[in-house]
């Protein structure tokens, strides 16, 4: 292929995913913004495998192959519920990626001039430096979010001295590197990509489990620069345009959700949110104050068929249990009885960016009744009903209650406004942050323990019951009439 048709490829397939990105920023362009991406991604594939050489396409077919064949078994088989570790662990591989092309770019020998030489090499330890800490950062993350390792924030003495020395010592390493003839860097290449690893563990360890969706945007973000910086070794420059698409849209949405959680990206980056215990949550180390009402799913029938105006608000309980569909069904047969539902999601909800809106979607929820926090939060006052599904810190009113709270002037969904709070929960423990919810101990609240799908699916069946019966008195009362 020549590089005027390879040129040509590159610029159509850099706007396939500018579009991309466009589309997938709405719920109902996203399906259209994936087939952007996809069609990008194979013409920016097609056209750099016939710019090689053709000796190299043995390789290239012996390493494309099999990961095509693995990556299509994985996303075949993910559940939407896994998709938080999915892509967790597919930033590891940018990461691990980044490294390796930045070593062996460095072991191959390429004529330059002393300047360009010095940017080369400026080029490939950066590269190498945000791989690595992508790459090990990633995979705690996956172990996070997985429950191998504990969502709580492991936090070790003098740990801010310890990223200080590991940056320090990686620049001092840079220096050596930068200064070194022909391979003789290469040592110190290699002592900083595993100094950079260790940084990238302890980087996340140190992150709370409330921070794991804006983590996930983060981590993006560096896997994007990783992929930047692996273009500017290969001069290549799609791969330049993509990385830094991928890493200003992340970092973007990483400003985003810091913005949702009233927190700021530094303070993320440092860790330590939600170390706190339980009882030192509360102000003076109190535990909330109050009853815990419980229902039963009858009475909860009764209460939603009762209401005029109904807000559903989803969380990671929801996903967990798998009950999106039967959330759909409720959704429909309340409609069908002229309730106004809708659904209130947090920018945070979930395990990553979005995870609510993309499991509402693959139930076949409307676009235009899924609102978002800002767009639905005055509402709350005019609501009858608030059914909440597995959510706990994103209607925690502890955030705007209690100045002592670890989640202190975060933005919450704020339920307990309306006129009767239904929550749906396995038990009254604190969510992923490790937060007790005053939420559940107030006069409005009632709480409706057991697994949210077994509880959705005996809802939809009561529903369906009252419909039939419904049903069954107009046909008789039609009959009556008609004689």
């Amino acid at each position: 292929m020549s590089n005027n048709l390879l040129t040509v490829a590159y610029i159509l397939a850099s706007a396939l995913f500018i579009l991309s990105l466009g589309g997938l920023s709405d719920q109902e362009t996203a399906r259209k913004g994936n087939v952007y991406g996809i069609v990008g991604m194979a013409i920016a594939f097609v056209a750099t495998a016939f710019s090689l050489d053709m000796k190299a396409y043995g390789i290239l077919s012996a390493v494309v192959i099999p990961g095509v064949v693995i990556g299509a078994i994985v996303a075949a088989r993910v559940a939407m519920t896994s998709m938080p570790e999915l892509v967790a662990i597919l930033h590891s591989f940018v990461g691990a990626a980044a490294v390796l092309v930045g070593i062996a770019n460095y072991l191959q020998a390429t004529p330059l001039s002393p300047e360009e030489a010095t940017i080369h090499q400026i080029e490939i330890f950066v590269g190498v430096f945000i791989g690595a800490i992508t790459f090990t950062g990633s995979i705690i993350a996956f172990g996070k979010l997985r429950g191998v390792i504990t969502s709580k924030p492991v936090l070790i003495p003098a740990r801010h001295v310890l990223n200080l020395a590991i940056l320090v010592a990686s620049v001092w390493l840079g220096s050596q590197f930068i200064g070194a003839e022909a391979t003789t860097g290469l040592q110190p290449l290699l002592f900083m990509s595993a100094i950079a690893a260790v940084l990238g563990v302890h980087l996340v360890m140190a992150i709370g489990g409330a921070d794991m969706p804006v983590v996930i945007s983060m981590l993006n973000s560096y896997s994007g620069w990783a992929a930047a910086a692996a273009g500017f070794m290969l001069s290549n420059d799609l791969l330049i345009i993509t990385g830094a698409l991928v890493g200003s849209s992340g970092a973007i949405l990483s400003y985003i959700m810091c913005k949702a959680m009233n927190r700021s990206f530094i303070s993320v980056i440092l860790g330590g949110f939600g170390a706190q215990t339980t009882s030192a949550t509360m102000a003076d180390g109190a535990q909330p104050e109050g009853k815990v009402n419980s229902t039963t799913v009858e009475d909860t029938v009764e209460i939603l068929c009762r209401a005029k105006s109904v807000i559903i608000v989803p969380g990671y309980g929801m996903a967990v249990a798998q009950a999106q569909h039967g959330v759909s069904d409720i959704v429909k047969r309340l409609r069908d009885r002229r309730i106004k539902v809708r659904f209130g999601i947090h920018p945070v909800a979930g395990r990553m960016p979005g995870h609510m809106n993309v499991l509402l979607a693959e139930a076949k929820v409307p676009y235009d009744i899924v609102l978002e926090m800002d767009e639905i939060n005055e509402d709350f006052t005019e609501t009858d009903v608030v059914l909440v599904i597995g959510a706990n810190d994103t209607v925690n009113p502890s955030a705007l209650e209690n100045p002592n709270s670890p989640i202190a002037g975060m933005p919450v969904l704020e339920v307990w406004k309306a006129g009767t709070v239904i929550v749906m929960k396995r038990s009254m423990a604190s969510g992923y942050a490790g937060v007790e919810n005053p939420l559940f101990y107030k006069p409005n609240t009632l709480m409706l323990f057991g697994d949210a799908k077994k509880n959705i699916d005996a809802t939809v069946s009561k529903l369906s019951e009252l419909s039939e019966e419904s049903s069954n008195i107009n046909l008789v009362m039609k009959t009556v009439f008609s004689t």
